[in-house]
Order: C-alpha cells, then sequence, then structure tokens
C-alpha cells in the first residue's frame, strides 16, 4: 500500500507551518526593539485598534483558547503593557486596556508592516501575489473557524 498522503511534500499544512514560523523569524528584530513577544504584538495590535476590551474577544480574535491567551496578559500586564480589570457587572468577564507604555509603542510598532513589505518585495514575490496569498489563507481560515 502507497502511503504518499503522507509525505510531507504533498502536505498543505507543512508550507503553512514552516512559512508562519519563518515571517515570526522576520518580526523578532524588530520586536526585540519594543521588548514584546509575536503573540505579545498580537495583542498588542487588537488594543491598539480597539483599547478597552474583553478578554474573550481578544482570544476569539486570536483564534485562540482563554487559558492560552491568559499567561500571555499576564507577562504583558508585569511588563508594563496593559491593565486586567474585572468588570462590575460580571466578575467573569476581564478587560485589557493599554498602558501610557503600551500607547507609546504603537508609533514605534507602525514602521513594522512596510519594513517587512519591502524585505519581501525585494524577492521574487510581487504585492498582487501577497494580496491574493492573504486572501486565499483569510478563506481557509474562515472555512477552517465554522
Amino acid at each position: 500500500m502507497e502511503f504518499h498522503y503522507l509525505k510531507l511534500e504533498n502536505q498543505l499544512c507543512f508550507p503553512i507551518y514552516a512559512a508562519s514560523r519563518l515571517i515570526i523569524r522576520e518580526y523578532q528584530p524588530f520586536l526585540e526593539k519594543l521588548n514584546i513577544t509575536y503573540p505579545q504584538y498580537l495583542v498588542m495590535m487588537i488594543l491598539w485598534e480597539n483599547d478597552s476590551i474583553a478578554v474573550s474577544e481578544i482570544a476569539k480574535k486570536l483564534i485562540l483558547n482563554t487559558n492560552t491567551i491568559t499567561p500571555i496578559l499576564k507577562r504583558m500586564e508585569q511588563q508594563g503593557l496593559i491593565v486586567r480589570t474585572r468588570s462590575d457587572e460580571d466578575e467573569r468577564k476581564v478587560f485589557v486596556t493599554l498602558t501610557e507604555l503600551g500607547q507609546k509603542l504603537k508609533e514605534e510598532a507602525a514602521k513594522i508592516p512596510e519594513a517587512l513589505i519591502n524585505r519581501l518585495l525585494n524577492s521574487e514575490l510581487k504585492v498582487e501575489d501577497l494580496i491574493k496569498l492573504k486572501e486565499s489563507l483569510n478563506a481557509l481560515i474562515s472555512f477552517l473557524s465554522k
């Protein structure tokens, strides 16, 4: 019996996994300057867009469980980037708000996407290809998230 479906080269998941890891590696020098990790950067982007948001909403946007996001938030709070506050109406609900330090990082972080795009465009990739790739990945995420 041939198991060609089990060959790594025939898997959809591997190039997505490898590309994700390699892209995150490209972010590292920028994030080190901000003293944050990639998962923290994702949380910060959500908060820069919508300050004071429930932990459950952050987890939903990142497609993570709250028990996965909680240690990330705890470390961010220790770094002075965010404050977590229990809701007065429902103590099970926790809201996350940026501190002044968290807000200040936004200006420096705003340079990251352009720098990464410029790096990618110095390769054989074209803007249109990157846009199509992002759209295809978003469609895949949408389908798999149901």
